[in-house]
């Protein structure tokens, strides 16, 4: 499913028009995206939960080569679905 996707779904199913739609979508991704950037979580009951991780620096190496090289320290976003999703997904 795509962006445009759910835009149509939304008009469809919400009586919004197609404009009103893509609004509102952007709306919602970009109050998910600001709440993400600044490290805060997110929760959405019955959905999941979104994390912003903090990764270590530590050694690596590259495989063609063998050069030991050292991977900054980073940010990660991880998804934990939630126990009503989980079943949803694996229903029969």
């Amino acid at each position: 499913m795509t962006k445009a996707d759910i835009i149509e779904t939304v008009s469809s199913t919400c009586g919004f028009s197609k404009k009103e739609s893509a609004e509102l979508v952007e709306c919602v991704f970009s109050l998910v995206k600001g709440c993400l950037e600044s490290g805060e979580d997110l929760k959405i009951s019955g959905f999941g939960k979104f994390e912003v991780k903090q990764k270590n620096s530590r050694r690596g190496r590259n495989p063609q080569t063998g050069e030991v090289l050292e991977i900054s320290a980073r940010k990660i976003l991880s998804f934990k679905p939630s126990q009503l999703l989980k079943a949803a997904v694996n229903k029969d």
